[in-house]
């Protein structure tokens, strides 16, 4: 189990200057008037989590994530968001029961990703998260609108939120890739039986 205690942000949209937000036990409540940047907490949630469709971040680019200056600001060059969770026992990857992902991004376009202050790639958050919950398309994150999405969603789509919910997803992705994988070795073979044929013939052809 993960249980977020921290999320830090700099640069990242209208958190021109680095922003901590502390989540104590219980519920946690961010209020404040239109426009004070409550939905962006959420947007960078889900943006360190590995989000890559800029239109779900209300954006055009990923670089328009990054705060883009004012008139008494000039704009940065890197936005940056960082969780910091609580974690079991024994969390793979953990340290001392403490994990810590981030997210950079640059103008250029490049995107950086740390666990524990170490570089890793997506794919590596991606399956260290699946099944606690976490996650762009998981249910722990539900963003203004998406219940009614959830409610008049087709069943496939439903499906998919209780399998995460049931701790399902991570066996049904690793059943995918051992498939690919088979398919790969099948097609191995099939070519290793070409050759053997290919040099059945030539020896035949030798020995006369």
């Amino acid at each position: 189990m993960l249980k977020l205690e921290r999320l830090e942000l700099s640069g990242f949209k209208s958190f021109v200057d680095p922003v901590e937000v502390r989540f104590a036990g219980g519920i946690t409540g961010i209020v404040g008037p239109n426009g004070c940047g409550k939905s962006n907490l959420s947007d960078a949630i889900t943006w360190v989590l590995g989000e890559q469709s800029a239109k779900s971040m209300r954006a055009d680019t990923m670089e328009d994530e990054i705060f883009n200056g004012s008139e008494k600001r000039k704009p940065l060059g890197m936005g940056e968001v960082t969780l910091c969770f609580r974690t079991e026992p024994g969390f793979a990857l953990s340290d001392d029961g403490h994990m810590v992902v981030s997210r950079r991004v640059f103008r250029t376009g490049e995107s950086q990703y740390r666990l524990n202050g170490k570089l890793i790639r997506l794919k590596e958050i991606k399956d260290l998260l699946m099944d606690t919950g976490l996650g762009v398309r998981a249910y722990s994150v539900i963003e203004q609108g998406k219940i009614g999405l959830i409610l008049s969603g087709k069943p496939q789509e439903r499906r998919r939120l209780i399998e995460e919910a049931a701790g399902i997803t991570r066996y049904k992705a690793r059943k995918k890739i051992a498939g690919v994988k088979l398919e790969e070795a099948t097609a191995n073979l099939l070519r290793l039986d070409d050759i053997v044929s290919e040099i059945e013939r030539n020896l035949r052809s030798l020995k006369r």
